[in-house]
């Protein structure tokens, strides 16, 4: 990190030495300027606002200690080295209590000196650094806080009724206006129902990173938030003064975001996107509509807006993707009555459309399962081999009468792996979801134990019962595992890896990594190419 110096004395002489003597390019510091007096200085630090200022009491027309009362008044940060003879004392003295750092007697030691301004350079790149990492943090708290309430508004657990958003600045939400889109991995459920567990947390990371930086290009203010496997939606906010948003616009950002995924990741995504304005009330219904156009219209690279599209006659209506909701809904509280009424709902509702098509009645079917197979991962309450068996019976001809079976089937295990488990491993399996969308983010017990709604303690507890490690330690392995992965697939340095999975500083991730490992980062990359 280089820094800036000025040197101020009134003696020439003085100044030179300073500027030749001390091994300034060693130390990684510029000499930006030099000055006579006060005056001179004081326009300098205006210009060019050093990060040291070395500078004698006594000059002609503005003293060294006016000076330093002036400065103050225009740079609290400034840090500075006063030079003063040994009858001058007292001034330095004074000069301590304004906000000097430290002092050198003349005539001038040059040994001691270089001493003391390394000593004050390595001071001020570590407050700077440590300034910077604070800040990140704090920005980095306020977007998970904003994300994590877009989440709820999303899913339908909030409707966002609060006087202000959390952001880098207060805005009202009646002055906030939304386009919405999804990219979904496309044929996500066909492809990664072979992969392991770590597999799959490899690609959706590996997505989601992509996806965060996507569209920087365009400085828009938005979150891409993982709604679930294989799916994202991205929230991109807009003052309602300052909409106009076209759709050529839109369809940059599209390309965009598929380009970055086919070119970072070698997939393909499908685009879905209402572009509104969509008030912060509207946002949950909007990506339940995007998310039933994209399921409907599976083919590959599909660029889909909603506002465009007239659903077709082969599509569920909305009352039958009502009911829909409402089987998943009874999937996630366990509510068996509430499913076996919708569920019966359905199947009559379905069933009457076959008398017109049977063909669109078993593509209802075939959607249902679909979506309901996706949903049923994210809850956890369905096996990779009872998944692969289901779409190895979608390989041949399926009747509306499999289909029902089908749907049936996958509904009562669902709920009988639901009943069978109790609160405790139920808010467990939230935990390690949790987790795993925030690995890369400065996620402590006190922020999980909150999003459960239960106190640390028994967090705590709860945790090593059901994992049979703390919570630090299954953190580690999780964030170690993807950092190795990531070193392997990736071309991103140490440094980028290490942030990826939470590590803000490369020398606390390397240690972390060796210690875990027994290898560095660099080591590990080096010996898995080699292999």
């Amino acid at each position: 990190m280089k820094l800036k110096a000025m040197l101020v004395d009134d003696e020439i002489h003085i100044l030179n030495n300073l500027k030749m003597v001390l091994p300034w390019y060693e130390m990684d510091i510029e000499i930006v300027a030099l000055a006579r007096n006060g005056v001179e200085a004081l326009e300098v630090v205006k210009q060019e606002q050093p990060d040291l200022i070395l500078c004698d009491i006594r000059m002609p027309v503005m003293d060294g200690l006016n000076f330093l009362r002036e400065l103050r008044k225009i740079d609290t940060e400034c840090e500075v080295l006063m030079l003063t003879g040994y009858e001058e004392f007292e001034y330095a003295r004074v000069a301590l209590q304004h906000g000097v750092r430290d002092y050198i007697s003349k005539p001038i030691n040059y040994e001691n000196l270089e001493d003391v301004v390394r000593r004050i350079a390595g001071m001020i790149r570590t407050a700077r650094m440590e300034k910077q990492m604070a800040e990140r943090r704090w920005g980095k708290m306020i977007d998970l806080a904003y994300e994590k309430m877009m989440f709820d508004v999303l899913m339908g657990y909030s409707n966002g009724d609060a006087n202000y958003f959390i952001s880098h600045e207060d805005q009202r939400i009646e002055d906030l206006e939304y386009v919405v889109m999804i990219v979904d991995l496309d044929h996500y459920s066909v492809k990664s129902v072979t992969w392991n567990d770590n597999e799959r947390k490899l690609w959706n990371f590996a997505v989601s990173n992509v996806l965060q930086d996507a569209l920087k290009e365009f400085h828009l203010k938005y979150a891409a938030l993982q709604t679930r496997e294989g799916e994202w939606c991205l929230i991109i906010q807009f003052y309602h003064d300052s909409f106009h948003v076209s759709k050529e616009e839109i369809q940059k950002w599209v390309a965009c975001l598929q380009k970055a995924v086919k070119e970072n990741v070698k997939m393909t995504v499908s685009v879905g996107y209402d572009r509104g304005p969509i008030l912060i009330r509207e946002l949950a219904l909007s990506y339940k509509n995007i998310q039933r156009y994209l399921l409907t219209n599976p083919d590959q690279e599909q660029i889909i807006s909603v506002g465009d599209s007239v659903p077709s006659q082969s599509e569920p209506t909305g009352s039958q993707w009502e009911l829909i909701e409402e089987i998943v809904s009874g999937l996630r509280h366990g509510d068996r009555g509430k499913i076996e009424k919708s569920l019966h709902e359905l199947k009559t509702s379905l069933i009457v459309s076959a008398d017109n098509s049977l063909a669109q009645a078993e593509k209802f079917f075939y959607y249902i399962v679909i979506h309901l197979l996706r949903e049923m991962r994210e809850m956890d309450v369905l096996s990779a081999a009872e998944e692969e068996e289901v779409w190895a019976k979608f390989r041949y001809k399926v009747s509306l009468k499999e289909l029902l079976v089908v749907i049936t089937e996958l509904i009562n295990r669902a709920l009988d792996v639901t009943s069978s488990k109790k609160s405790s491993e139920l808010l467990m399996i939230s935990a390690k979801d949790y987790i795993q969308r925030n690995l890369g983010s400065d996620i402590g017990i006190d922020e999980i134990a909150d999003h459960l709604g239960i106190s640390c303690s028994y967090f705590s507890l709860l945790f090593k019962n059901y994992f049979g490690e703390t919570f630090v330690e299954y953190l580690t392995k999780q964030r170690m595992e993807l950092a190795k992965s990531l070193l392997v697939i990736s071309d991103k340095s140490i440094t980028q890896i290490g942030s990826l999975v939470g590590y803000m500083e490369r020398r606390y991730f390397t240690k972390v990594f060796q210690k875990y490992t027994g290898m560095t980062p660099s080591d590990y990359r080096e010996r898995k190419a080699e292999e």
